[in-house]
């Protein structure tokens, strides 16, 4: 087990999701920006970094049928899936680094919140966009922390972001920008975070 798989199933084990800076209870952000983005019902969407993320179940009761939820955690797989009981049986769930990722279809949207961020050698951020270039036909939703937000996170550094380095990074690998939203997204201890989320588009 690499170390990084390591870290956040140690994470997911012993923190509950209101002991972690990332929960939210309502998707407001991502939400809106996937429903501009004017997806059919029948659209492949995945959620990466999604863990026990709620995302996925307010898109279950958007109707969305084709979603896949993946995560480098089984621990937080597992706790989304007893949430959701009967309806995980909806959701396609992918254990793996989204870095070792080979999906098999082409997705409609990627969405990511809070992963792309931890993404911190120059290598990793390569291999990340080239498959999201291979991956997605559609569109891709980034949330990352700003600028003005954190510079680690779960004890990890992490790479931060603004709208001119998200545009330049995403249009050199071929995705079109659509728009730029900041977030200040409210911790379960009240902490506040700053995000950057950026809407793309395959060319």
């Amino acid at each position: 087990m690499d170390d990084s798989k390591v870290h956040w199933e140690r994470i997911y084990k012993t923190k509950t999701p209101q002991e972690v800076s990332w929960t939210e209870n309502e998707p407001n952000m991502s939400l809106e920006l996937i429903s501009k983005a004017k997806l059919s019902l029948d659209a492949q969407i995945i959620d990466v970094g999604g863990g026990d993320s709620q995302l996925v179940d307010r898109l279950i009761d958007l109707g969305y049928k084709n979603l896949t939820v993946l995560d480098i955690s089984e621990t937080a797989i597992i706790r989304a899936q007893e949430r959701l009981g009967d309806r995980a049986t909806q959701v396609k769930w992918v254990v793996s680094d989204v870095i070792d990722y080979n999906p098999k279809l082409s997705y409609d949207l990627w969405h990511d919140r809070a992963s792309f961020h931890f993404q911190a050698s120059a290598e990793s951020i390569r291999d990340y966009l080239t498959l999201l270039n291979r991956a997605v036909k559609g569109h891709v939703i980034i949330g990352a922390f700003s600028t003005n937000g954190p510079k680690k996170c779960s004890g990890l550094d992490i790479i931060q972001y603004n709208e001119a380095s998200l545009k330049q990074l995403f249009e050199k690998y071929g995705f079109e920008s659509l728009s730029f939203e900041k977030q200040i997204h409210t911790t379960p201890f009240k902490t506040e975070q700053e995000f950057i989320f950026g809407s793309f588009t395959a060319k």
